[in-house]
């Protein structure tokens, strides 16, 4: 059963480092149709005021997404990685609302809930600066507004989780 495991494992990073979803080289100015082409379809597709948002996330399983913002005209204006504490900074509790969090950062890990809060928490995983796992959570009340929004570690491997 490891051994199955550990070739999933295997699989999905070969998969990961093989896949044309990466944002990095998309050029201001490169048509939709290029883009699309170069890194598929996206997840989402969200209206902006000046154009749209095409959405590319490796969530559950990984810690990146990608946005990249066309404007009017169906042309790049920038394409980025999203999931950084810098971008997590401008959360405002009782000004942001899930909707916000996922024009911003696209679908999360997951959501869930925990007995200390009543309403969903969104759980997104990145990595920061250190290049250290990362889990960040974003706490919405029964009107999905966001309440709070903090950084955590994710221990993955941690001595504990090898026996």
């Amino acid at each position: 059963m490891r051994e199955k495991l550990l070739l999933l494992a295997a699989t999905l990073l070969v998969g990961c480092a093989a896949s044309p979803f990466h944002g990095s080289g998309v050029q201001p100015g490169t048509p939709r149709d290029a883009v699309i082409a170069r890194m598929g379809a996206p997840h989402r597709v969200v209206q902006l005021p000046t154009g749209e948002r095409l959405q590319y996330s490796m969530q559950p399983y990984g810690q990146h997404a990608w946005t990249v913002d066309l404007d009017a005209s169906g042309r790049v204006v920038q394409a980025r990685q999203v999931l950084t504490d810098s971008n997590f900074h401008p959360i405002e509790p009782g000004k942001w609302t899930r909707e916000d969090v996922e024009r911003e950062f696209g679908r999360p890990a997951w959501i869930d809930g925990v007995a200390s809060w009543h309403g969903p928490v969104m759980t997104y995983r990145w990595r920061d600066s250190q290049n250290s796992d990362m889990f960040y959570w974003v706490y919405l009340d029964e009107r999905n507004v966001v309440q709070r929004a903090h950084p955590g570690m994710e221990f993955i491997n941690a001595p504990n989780d090898r026996n």
